[in-house]
């Protein structure tokens, strides 16, 4: 099997590494004859070039890497089967066309649920069910059938960076066990229910923000009345409360990091940005804070939590804990003003 990998950061290896050791020949030739990665980029005040995880893990093993999907279509007239998980560009349907059983793709949400960039940090933030999908690719975003989907529990304490790892190592054992089957044509595939799809966008740094008046009554177990609307999740909207602040902190970890803005003291005109790296929900008597004049039309009912805020980072500081960033700013306010 000549299979032609296409991804670019180190939480996809899992994939690369099991297709690897699994197809390995008799004579030791890799099944991968070819991986397709981001250039690399510089970085540091030197610019140093980095380099992607697949790229690094490819050259140590004298795989031919490239950087143009194109240059398959050129070079490999004997590719059979390529395997995407999370390469960062569109495939133009002339490569996908050039593979004989075409593309596979690892996609870490319950398509056609999430499909676009930011699938892991959508699935944290609405708190339902997550997973991942194999499916086939078209010259579509995440539209095409679905080979093979598994469901996973969303732990407390995950982050995007551990259920991301966690779907993408799970991924990687379904998606070798089921490519025999797949290739002898010995597998159903699944149309999805394209009128049930959603979708995301890449997360840029300001998606980030929360707003301080929601930090301050989550804090407190209260919600904050209005509607949220996530920037990267289309057509989604959600309130302000303890869990759906709690769940927005770890869904921007590892990257960018969820932040609000602060006034470390009254008087000040200055606003700091302060980053909120980790939280938690304390159990609390909802019944201490009823609100009569709240408007559930458009408002949640009060929860049983509050949010709890483990640890920030002031904007050029180190990370503390809640605790001694208080201490440290006694008279602090959340504000965006």
């Amino acid at each position: 099997m000549n299979i032609i990998f296409f991804g670019t950061p180190n939480y996809v290896l899992p994939v690369l590494k099991k297709i690897h050791k699994k197809y390995l020949s008799r004579s030791g030739s890799s099944p991968i004859i070819a991986v397709v990665t981001q250039e690399p980029k510089k970085t540091g005040r030197n610019q140093i070039l980095e380099y992607s995880a697949v790229d690094e893990w490819a050259h140590k093993r004298k795989i031919p890497i490239h950087f143009d999907p194109m240059d398959i279509v050129k070079k490999y007239p004997n590719a059979e089967l390529g395997i995407l998980a999370s390469f960062g560009k569109i495939i133009p349907k002339q490569v996908i066309e050039h593979f004989e059983h075409g593309i596979l793709n690892v996609h870490p949400s319950l398509l056609p649920y999430w499909r676009g960039a930011s699938p892991v940090q959508a699935s944290i933030i609405e708190g339902g069910t997550v997973g991942s999908t194999i499916m086939l690719l078209d010259e579509k975003l995440d539209h095409g059938p679905i080979i093979d989907q598994f469901e996973d529990k969303l732990l407390e304490e995950d982050t995007t960076g551990s259920l991301r790892n966690r779907l993408f190592e799970r991924s990687a054992d379904v998606l070798v066990s089921l490519i025999p089957a797949y290739v002898n044509n010995k597998i159903n595939l699944e149309e999805q229910v394209h009128e049930n799809a959603t979708f995301t966008t890449q997360i840029k740094k300001d998606d980030a923000f929360i707003n301080p008046q929601a930090i301050n009554s989550t804090l407190q177990g209260l919600p904050f009345k209005g509607v949220w609307k996530i920037p990267f999740m289309k057509d989604f909207t959600t309130h302000y409360t303890p869990t759906t602040v709690h769940n927005f902190i770890r869904a921007m970890q590892p990257w960018p990091q969820a932040w609000t803005t602060v006034r470390l003291r009254s008087g000040d005109l200055e606003t700091k940005r302060l980053k909120l790296l980790k939280s938690c929900l304390e159990p609390l008597d909802a019944n201490k804070f009823t609100d009569p004049d709240l408007d559930t039309r458009h408002d949640p009912p009060h929860t049983n939590h509050r949010l709890v805020l483990s640890e920030v980072q002031l904007e050029g500081k180190t990370a503390v804990s809640w605790r001694q960033f208080k201490e440290g700013y006694p008279d602090f306010t959340f504000t965006d003003q």
